[in-house]
């Protein structure tokens, strides 16, 4: 996704002059160093001084530029949350906060790295919008609108290749979410890497005779409620899928939504208020409690209940 990412922005940089790009010494890691040397008027590289990179980009927002920061996801979140808060959001600054490596996909990182706690660290900050790309395609389409929108936005950036989940006839709405799949039985809502295994999981379920709704929630903050609230009156019962902490997340702002207007059974599948640890996605998902086996599980646990 790095690559692609870079290469959709390099073609917005190269016809709209406002867009400017700040690193905090990874552009190469994020598959930005080319971008650096084609814009050098346009493409900053901090140093490790991530604090810094906000406040140069709620600056540039000011005088009407449109900067991108980029860092791993930790640095560009719990180290810099003051910043984000004060010089970003509470002065309505435009500024796109870019995250790579989010939760577990930071494996050989470790826990250090692993922010498993970044959604739930920024979505108590008034007006920042959340938002996580599931593939190539979603993330390419997502970038006008991004763009056109004025505000601070946080983008969950997974680094590396990803499934395909839409195909190149998908309509992206930053603030709706998607319904991938029509069901009755259970509603299973994800967001970002957790997308195409709960594709999967949907599937194996079908071959038990269940009727399983998907939704993908690509946009945290502010959740879209509506689409929620139907698909849960059809199905009542919910299972949330995510690569983050359960607490502070996707559950939590689904279980707001459904405590506030529609009271259902819900379960849910993420890190369960634990820290993340060295290793490869093949290891640290079944650790976690996050495989096919493990949602599909979870909806049956959660069918139950609702009888």
């Amino acid at each position: 996704m790095r690559v692609v990412f870079a290469k959709e922005l390099d073609r917005i940089m190269a016809t709209d002059p406002r867009i400017v790009l700040l690193d905090a010494d990874l552009s190469k890691a994020n598959g930005r160093a080319e971008l650096h040397k084609k814009y050098p008027n346009r493409s900053f590289n901090v140093g490790v001084a991530e604090a810094n990179m906000i406040g140069v980009a709620s600056g540039l927002s000011s005088y009407g530029f449109i900067p991108f920061t980029s860092t791993f996801t930790p640095f560009s979140t719990r180290r810099v949350c003051d910043q984000i808060t004060i010089s970003a959001a509470y002065a309505k600054q435009n500024v796109k906060i870019i995250g790579t490596d989010p939760g577990l996909s930071a494996e050989f990182n470790g826990g250090t790295h692993m922010s498993v706690e970044d959604i739930g660290v920024l979505r108590s900050i008034p007006d920042l919008v959340i938002f996580e790309p599931v593939d190539n395609t979603q993330l390419v389409k997502s970038l006008p609108q991004i763009i056109d929108y004025y505000g601070t936005i946080y983008i969950r950036l997974f680094r590396k290749i990803t499934p395909d989940v839409f195909t190149e006839d998908y309509v992206f709405d930053l603030f709706k979410a998607d319904v991938l799949h029509v069901g009755k039985d259970v509603t299973l809502i994800a967001s970002g890497m957790m997308v195409k295994p709960t594709l999967e999981a949907k599937d194996q379920l079908e071959k038990e005779g269940y009727s399983v709704e998907v939704i993908n929630v690509h946009t945290i903050k502010p959740i879209d409620q509506q689409t929620i609230i139907d698909s849960v009156k059809k199905t009542n019962a919910v299972v949330t899928i995510e690569n983050h902490n359960v607490i502070g997340g996707l559950y939590s702002a689904v279980s707001e939504v459904l405590a506030a207007h529609y009271p259902v059974p819900a379960e849910n599948i993420g890190i369960q208020d634990r820290f993340g640890q060295v290793g490869k996605l093949k290891f640290l998902i079944p650790e976690y409690q996050m495989t096919v086996e493990d949602i599909v599980h979870k909806a049956k646990k959660v069918i139950s209940r609702k009888h």
